[in-house]
């Protein structure tokens, strides 16, 4: 209670992969401190809040999925709040915060929110505290933070205020809030305070060390952020006894799945990475030793509880190896916590300028990279030597990676088929190191060498084949249509083309077994960059066309001259899958605005679905000779219609 005013406000999450969501708790969970009530729901459990009577403060936080999509359970909240028929003062009544997530390597970042954010305005809603935009692609936190930092003065500022005079008070509340988040604006579009000063300075900046900082800094006085406190509690047991299994993972050895699905894998990290850093940490000898973690008896850290992806009886080495991420780069609430365990005083000055808000511009520079890891921060500071509670603290839960299925389980009962390409990340100034993509990488050493390689199949039949740890990932629209007449085209260069294989072998097995289904038409656009290197499932896809599975198959060679699917010419080039589409741009309209046919796209996310997405947009003007935003609105209806799907990633 604030002077007699319920400090009550409403919490609402909309998240498609988890990380509004644990925002949300998070905040849900800090407010008890603040002497605040969160009433906390995801958008979709209506029976939960009623914004139409809602008279405390109301905070969304809120991603964005897909290409500017909301999650799937924000999807009906934002079609009820867009419908035409609500008035103009709807939600006069209604104060309201935002805290936008989304990713610059996608299109339209953080559509979502600003969808939201605007049609609450539209509706007489006011804001109460000024937007956030949170930016994946450079860091969530150099957002997030700041803004909530200010949201709890924000709320206790306007919950007195809100029985009585409500608009004066938003008025005030609205200058004193910009002032906080201009920092956060600053952030998400990108300019820093470095670059505002000297248009030269992005070219030091690049070439700046790790270790040695610009002069403006190094001689500055420094915001750095508080030491975050510590909760865990660590010991080491010698033990014959550690468990050594993957934990957390749904078995499936039936391998039942349905075209369009995908799966995670999990993979280790490398045993010589994890080696070497417990070798830098003194622990080697220790590496088999029983982990012991309990929470600190006196600990000040809200929500504190040991971690839930970390096993009991679990050894350091298989702590290392399976459940904590070593590569990414370390957060800058981890690089504050180091500076606490420095000696070298240059060395802690330098730890403290990277996780400032001043340091910003190299901090960004290592994520942008993704070129600074935990072992690569510890060789350059060695007098940096971090507990073993702290690591485990700060350390993220290493993902897996998703793969979509390249197979049909009615093809291929009780297996599963995927693909891959090798990331490799060459070395550079910023990156100590060449290296390969973790997962991508563990799997290409185990095809490729030992027993189990592909090229000693004959001699490893009757060795028992390596085991990968996989859950499934079910999809919930990215399916091939459930009426089989109903035509659709398929976009899908380089790994793209996965689920699509899938989506044809089902079809072509269920063609089988029932012969008198009427199919409609299926095009499948497909792009590589040589034709005789790595043109993927080419007897696979020639075979579909054979038995007419495929109607269409259009394929372009990005790095071959004049070599495609036999109708190029120098005035029309098809160098990739846009410019396919866009030779073909009549029967593509035609079935998608005549024939009620579906469109899925598959591949990268920051360049090839961008590209698809405009030339869609541009064949559906000229079809209909309408302008670009009424093209841009009928592409718009198939996304709702779910007749405009995407599975991409950056």
């Amino acid at each position: 209670v604030i002077r007699g005013v319920t400090s009550r406000f409403v919490l609402l999450y909309g998240s498609q992969k988890g990380q509004a969501q644990s925002i949300a708790e998070g905040i849900a969970e800090e407010a008890k401190g603040h002497g605040l009530a969160a009433d906390l729901s995801c958008l979709d459990q209506n029976d939960k809040y009623n914004l139409e009577e809602e008279n405390s403060p109301v905070v969304f936080i809120v991603s964005t999925t897909g290409d500017g999509e909301a999650p799937d359970n924000a999807l009906q909240f934002v079609k009820r709040i867009r419908r035409k028929t609500l008035t103009s003062d709807h939600f006069k009544h209604l104060c309201y915060a935002l805290l936008a997530l989304g990713d610059t390597n996608y299109a339209n970042f953080c559509n979502c929110g600003k969808t939201i954010e605007r049609r609450l305005q539209e509706l007489g809603a006011k804001q109460f505290y000024a937007t956030g935009f949170a930016d994946d692609g450079i860091g969530l936190e150099l957002v997030v933070d700041p803004w909530l930092e200010g949201l709890w003065n924000a709320i206790k500022g306007v919950l007195p205020n809100m029985a009585s005079d409500r608009s004066a008070h938003l008025k005030e509340n609205a200058e004193e809030s910009s002032k906080h988040t201009s920092a956060c604006d600053a952030a998400a579009s990108a300019p820093t305070e470095s670059q505002s000063r000297d248009v030269g300075l992005s070219t030091v900046l690049l070439a700046s060390s790790l270790t040695h900082s610009l002069p403006p800094l190094s001689v500055s006085a420094l915001n750095v952020p508080t030491l975050p406190p510590l909760y865990l509690k660590v010991s080491l047991q010698e033990s014959d006894t550690c468990s050594e299994v993957m934990i957390n993972v749904a078995p499936y050895p039936e391998m039942i799945y349905q075209p369009g699905d995908s799966f995670d894998v999990y993979c280790p990290n490398r045993t010589t990475e994890v080696d070497n850093l417990l070798h830098r940490l003194s622990l080697y000898n220790q590496k088999h030793c029983l982990v012991n973690i309990s929470l600190i008896k006196d600990t000040k850290k809200k929500g504190a509880q040991v971690p839930s992806h970390i096993p009991e009886k679990a050894s350091l080495h298989f702590l290392f190896s399976w459940c904590l991420e070593i590569r990414s780069v370390p957060k800058k609430a981890f690089v504050r916590a180091l500076v606490e365990h420095t000696c070298d005083s240059v060395h802690r000055r330098r730890l403290q300028e990277l996780c400032s808000k001043q340091g910003a511009a190299d901090y960004n520079l290592y994520v942008r990279d993704a070129s600074l890891s935990l072992m690569e921060l510890l060789t350059a500071f060695p007098s940096c030597s971090p507990p073993l509670s702290l690591l485990i603290e700060h350390l993220p839960k290493l993902q897996p990676r998703p793969y979509s299925a390249a197979s049909s389980c009615l093809r291929h009962p009780g297996k599963l088929r995927f693909v891959f390409n090798v990331v490799e990340f060459p070395a550079s100034s910023e990156r100590l190191v060449k290296r390969r993509g973790l997962c991508t990488g563990w799997m290409f050493d185990l095809i490729h060498s030992g027993p189990f390689s592909m090229e000693n199949t004959e001699s490893s039949d009757s060795l028992p084949l390596p085991k990968i740890h996989v859950s499934l990932r079910s999809s919930c629209s990215f399916r091939p249509p459930s009426d089989p007449s109903v035509p659709y085209i398929m976009v899908g260069p380089g790994t793209g083309v996965a689920p699509f294989i899938g989506f044809l072998q089902h079809r072509e097995e269920t063609r089988k077994t029932h012969p008198d289904r009427v199919l409609g038409n299926t095009w499948l656009f497909y792009g590589c960059r040589h034709k005789d290197r790595d043109y993927l499932f080419r007897e696979d896809l020639e075979g579909f066309v054979s038995s007419g599975t495929l109607t269409h198959l259009k394929v372009c060679f990005s790095r071959d001259d004049a070599v495609n699917d036999g109708s190029t010419s120098s005035a029309h080039p098809t160098k990739y899958v846009q410019h396919n589409l866009r030779r073909h741009s009549r029967h593509v309209t035609d079935i998608l605005l005549k024939q009620n046919g579906v469109i899925y796209v598959c591949g990268d996310a920051k360049n090839m679905a961008k590209d698809v997405n405009e030339a869609l947009v541009e064949m559906i003007r000229d079809e209909l000779k309408v302008d670009q935003l009424d093209a841009m609105k009928h592409l718009a209806t198939l996304r709702e219609q779910k007749r405009y799907l995407q599975d991409i990633w950056a």
